[in-house]
């Protein structure tokens, strides 16, 4: 909200934020420390606003502001039109976004593992200290140069510039190797992780040859903590995210909840030499060649396993089907990753010939209320604005009847197949992550 609000105040157009009272401090402190460089004036009404019914709203609006207890909308028109204090009058680098020096004083390793700690720097697992010899030793992997900025992250705040050599540095700290840095730098240009309230996470999909030549795991516990590069590779993604990306709990980020997810972000490769004939692996489907190495970021929040093996009276598909009802983004897109048995279970004995044609068939046949569709938070957010815009079928399903079936995942092209595992079982799992456009490694060596 307050990069919203700073937008429309640099364009002279006075503005007020409006927060929960649990969230407001957010707003007026870290918000400003950390993001903005300008503070945003506030009203906060009591918590919780969400899922109240109307006549408590209502009671909201009418009541007092818990930040200057006046009445909510004498408050709300005072901060619209009272002058500016001298210290409302600060816009530039947010004072707390400026980055940390390039080298702290030497120390003990105890006591600079406990730096790192303090700092909110690591996910509080042990790393490796990155020295300077260190890190040059982890920049031979690429041609790059060290100062190249790989992307420059303007949110939360600063516009902070996240090079080659910091990626090498997050690098040293999760464990890897020289040769992972190609692809840490590619995954460095989707920094940083999700952040929001609802407590999202991320996928991590690579293809190609890279996946070899690295060892990643795509078959047996493929998703389990059995393989160094497909651990430190999405540990990477996360130590990027809280040291460049400065997102620290409490003060850039709120997830309610938080997800275990973002210790790994589910990070996969394809195991694209068991696919069915006609099955084409994740990054051609996008267009690039076999040849290329590819990795994909995913944003999410849910997966839901299949548990036990395919039954013959219910078939794979049906509740693949059943499953994403329940997935919390409801509609805007799901991953599918199943084991090679059951790319080729699909194929042979339910006449999935390619990815394509079981995305379509899920695309036509996942139905649900509108009363459930729009009862998603991440639904109502997104969506109910285009569709008061009069975006199809938004607008149609917003003023359908309640019990009105609708089939909200209405675009195939926004549900991946992906085979992953060990051939042994016929399990899946269904997931809501949204794969964004592949980025090439090759690019990066």
């Amino acid at each position: 909200m307050g990069r919203f609000a700073k937008t429309l105040e640099l364009k002279g157009v006075p503005t007020v934020g409006a927060a929960a009272e649990t969230m407001v401090n957010y707003g007026i402190d870290y918000d400003f420390k950390y993001t903005n460089g300008m503070p945003i004036r506030y009203v906060a009404f009591p918590f919780p606003v969400a899922g109240q019914p109307p006549e408590v709203h209502k009671r909201y609006v009418e009541g007092e502001d818990r930040l200057s207890h006046k009445p909510m909308m004498t408050a709300i028109v005072d901060a619209l039109t009272k002058p500016l204090t001298e210290n409302e009058t600060f816009k530039g680098v947010p004072p707390e976004a400026r980055p940390e020096p390039r080298l702290l004083p030497p120390d003990t390793e105890a006591n600079l593992q406990r730096l790192f700690k303090d700092k909110d720097w690591t996910d509080y697992n042990s790393i490796i200290l990155p020295t300077e010899e260190r890190v040059a030793a982890m920049l031979k992997g690429t041609s790059h140069k060290p100062d190249e900025v790989v992307a420059t992250l303007s949110w939360p705040g600063g516009d902070r510039k996240l090079t080659v050599e910091k990626a090498a540095i997050a690098a040293v700290m999760a464990g890897a190797r020289p040769e992972f840095m190609p692809l840490i730098l590619a995954v460095a240009t989707r920094v940083p992780f999700g952040n929001s309230t609802s407590s999202m996470a991320n996928m991590i999909v690579v293809n190609g040859p890279i996946r070899k030549e690295l060892g990643m795991n795509s078959g047996t516990n493929a998703m389990g903590p059995h393989n160094e590069a497909n651990a430190v590779i999405g540990r990477v993604f996360t130590l990027l995210s809280k040291t460049v990306g400065n997102l620290h709990s409490g003060k850039t980020t709120f997830s309610t909840l938080g997800s275990n997810l973002q210790y790994n972000n589910l990070t996969i490769a394809e195991n694209e030499e068991l696919l069915p004939e006609g099955w084409l692996p994740l990054h051609v489907q996008m267009g690039f060649k076999p040849e290329d190495s590819v990795v994909t970021i995913g944003i999410g929040w849910t997966y839901i396993s299949s548990v036990g093996e395919v039954q013959i009276g219910y078939p794979p598909q049906n509740l693949m089907r059943d499953y994403m009802h329940a997935l919390s983004s409801s509609g805007s897109a799901a991953t599918i990753v199943v084991d090679p048995t059951v790319a080729k279970l699909l194929k042979d004995v339910h006449g999935f010939n390619k990815k394509e044609d079981l995305s379509a068939w899920l695309s036509g046949n996942v139905e649900k209320t509108v009363a459930s569709y729009w009862g998603n938070g991440v639904v109502s957010t997104v969506n109910s604005a285009m569709a008061l815009q009069g975006l199809e079928p938004l607008a149609t399903w917003l003023k359908a009847p309640p019990d009105t079936l609708i089939k909200p995942f209405n675009n195939p092209k926004s549900i991946q197949i992906l085979a992953v595992g060990g051939n042994i079982q016929t399990t899946w799992f269904v997931t809501d992550f949204r794969l964004g456009r592949g980025v090439k490694v090759d690019d990066w060596r």
